[in-house]
C-alpha cells in the first residue's frame, strides 16, 4: 500500500472512531507501528489529526467522546487482558460497584463466575453481562438512559447511590494523567462516576495504554483517590506512556500491567500511607516467568488483605 493510500485510510479510521491506537492502525493497514507513527506525524503536521500517547485522535484539544459502537472495536485485546487481571482482584461474597464502559463490560463478563458477588452498576452493558449469573446479585441505579454508552445518568442515578458503601469501585474513562487523574468527555457521566467513587472504600481504574496521557474535559477521580491502575504494557518505544505510569506510581498509585494473555507483567505494592514501591519495567523490558508469578502473588495477596474486613463490615450492616 502506498503512503498516500495508507494515510488516507488512517485518517478515515480516526474520523470514524474519534481515537484509534497505533496498534489498531498498524493492524488495519498491515504495516509496522513505526511506519504508522511516521504517517500520524505527517497527518498531524497537516493539521488533520492530533497525536496522543500510543494513538491518534481528532484535532481540537480535548479528546471527544466516541460512542459504544466505536469504542467496542478499539484496543480489544488490551481490554481483554486488563479485564482478566482485574477480575482476579474480586473475591467471593464481595460487594463492588462497576461503572460504565467497554472495559468494565469485559470485566463484568468474568465476574459472572464469582459466587456470592453483589455488583452495583449504572451500566446496562454490565448488567446484561451478569444477567444470567445465578450466584451474582445485580443492583441497578436509577437515572436517565444515556444511549451513546448505555449508562444511567442524572440526579436519579446519583441519589440512588447515597448511603451506599462497598469495598471498591471499578471505573474506566476517556483519559488518565498523573496531573488530573481519570477524566471523561461527558459532564453527566462524570458526575455519576464521582458518586460511585464516594460509595467505595477504594478505587480501581481500568485504562488501556491509549488513554495514558490523554486529558478530557471533566475530572472523575483525582489521582490521590486512585488506589490501583490496571493497564496493558505500552509499546517498547513509547517513552511518554512510561513516564506517565512512573508519575502515577510516584503519587502512590499501585500499578498492575497485564501482559500477553492477561498475565500480570508487574504489580506495585503500597502500605496504607500510599507510598508505592514501583516494580514495573519500562516498555521494552521483559520479566522472567518467575518474576511474573511473583507479581501475580503480590497482587493477589494485596487485594485480599483488608477487603475481607470491609466485606465483613458491609455484611454486618
Amino acid at each position: 500500500m502506498f503512503a498516500a493510500e495508507r494515510r488516507q485510510l488512517i485518517l478515515e479510521m480516526v474520523r470514524a472512531n474519534g481515537a484509534v491506537s497505533l496498534r489498531e492502525l498498524a493492524r488495519v493497514v498491515q504495516t509496522s507501528e513505526v511506519t504508522v507513527r511516521r504517517d500520524v506525524r505527517a497527518l498531524e503536521a497537516e493539521g488533520l489529526l492530533d497525536r496522543r500517547h500510543g494513538g491518534a485522535v481528532l484535532p481540537g484539544g480535548f479528546t471527544r467522546e466516541s460512542g459504544f459502537p466505536q469504542k467496542s472495536h478499539l484496543a480489544t485485546a488490551e481490554k481483554t487482558a486488563i479485564a482478566d487481571l482485574a477480575a482476579g482482584l474480586v473475591e467471593e461474597g464481595e460487594a463492588i460497584v462497576v461503572g460504565a464502559g467497554t472495559t468494565t463490560q469485559e470485566l463484568a463478563r468474568r465476574l459472572a463466575r464469582v459466587p456470592g458477588l453483589t455488583v452495583v452498576t449504572n451500566s446496562l452493558l454490565v448488567a446484561q453481562a451478569l444477567a444470567h449469573a445465578n450466584r451474582v446479585e445485580v443492583v441497578m441505579t436509577g437515572g436517565t438512559l444515556r444511549g451513546s454508552n448505555y449508562a444511567l445518568v442524572g440526579s436519579g442515578a446519583e441519589q440512588s447511590l447515597q448511603g451506599l458503601r462497598v469495598s471498591r469501585a471499578f471505573l474506566s474513562g476517556s483519559g488518565l494523567t498523573a496531573e488530573r487523574g481519570l477524566s471523561t468527555s461527558n459532564m453527566l457521566s462524570a458526575s455519576v462516576d464521582r458518586a460511585l467513587v464516594q460509595a467505595a472504600g477504594e478505587v480501581v481504574v481500568l485504562a488501556d495504554h491509549t488513554k495514558l496521557g490523554s486529558d478530557t474535559m471533566f475530572q472523575t477521580v483525582p489521582t490521590d483517590l486512585i488506589t490501583r491502575l490496571v493497564t496493558d504494557e505500552p509499546a517498547a518505544h513509547d517513552d511518554r506512556a512510561a513516564a506517565e505510569l512512573q508519575a502515577l506510581a510516584d503519587q502512590g498509585v499501585q500499578i498492575a500491567v497485564a501482559g500477553a494473555g492477561g498475565a500480570p507483567a508487574s504489580a506495585d505494592t503500597a502500605p496504607p500511607g500510599r507510598t508505592a514501591r514501583r516494580d514495573m519495567p519500562l516498555p521494552g523490558q521483559r520479566r522472567t516467568h518467575a518474576q511474573q508469578l511473583r507479581g501475580a502473588a503480590v497482587l493477589a495477596e494485596q487485594s485480599g488483605q483488608g477487603d475481607r474486613a470491609r466485606v465483613a463490615d458491609l455484611r454486618r450492616r
